[in-house]
């Protein structure tokens, strides 16, 4: 449905993220997947969504002097806000344990900003889902991170693996927002630009 409406324009998704990928064939979306290496830095009086926006945004950098008149490139950023700061990527074993422990029996938030750019315009939307851990044992935390491996994830856990599964026990938002893609706000957004662009 939104593919017809879209045949004029080409979408690229800069992402090496399966789910993202995922989700984008899921919307039955036609697109190519285009990479660059960004540095992720941020400055440091940026707070909340304003981190995840920028990076989003910082994303797009590289590719806009090669976009074309119908390109729609697409770029998103996920973080973990958690106690008035940001929780990115584990480094080890021992710092993905440190930051489960910081969520366990505690309510965090995860905020995804995605960013539309063409020749002509930029927009950037984000979303937040407020996510709820039970008190999770230092055996179950050990025993995701040695099966799971979330050193590739912000807050370090996939909410749609085991840890999802035992420990979320409440969500106000979007699912798929914590899996890394607001998809109805990217459905939203590309349907207004199909209209408008």
């Amino acid at each position: 449905m939104l593919n017809e409406k879209l045949k004029n324009h080409h979408i690229i998704l800069a992402s090496g993220s399966p789910r993202r990928q995922d989700f984008f064939k899921n919307l039955g979306l036609d697109f190519e997947i285009r990479l660059k290496p960004v540095k992720e830095d941020y400055p440091s009086r940026l707070t909340h969504f304003e981190i995840s926006n920028y990076l989003a945004q910082l994303k797009a950098l590289p590719f806009k002097d090669e976009l074309k008149p119908n390109d729609i490139l697409i770029t998103s950023d996920t973080i973990v806000w958690h106690d008035n700061k940001a929780l990115g990527k584990p480094e080890n074993a021992n710092e993905a344990f440190s930051i489960l422990k910081s969520l366990s029996d505690n309510t965090h938030q995860v905020i995804t900003s995605v960013c539309f750019t063409t020749t002509s315009f930029e927009k950037t939307l984000y979303s937040i889902t407020d996510v709820t851990f039970k008190a999770l044992t230092d055996e179950e935390i050990w025993y995701y991170i040695n099966t799971c491996k979330p050193f590739d994830k912000a807050g370090a856990y996939g909410i749609q693996e085991w840890i999802g599964q035992i420990g979320v026990t409440e969500i106000k938002g979007s699912y798929f927002n914590v899996m890394g893609l607001p998809t109805h706000l990217v459905y939203k957004t590309l349907n207004s630009i199909a209209e408008t662009f």
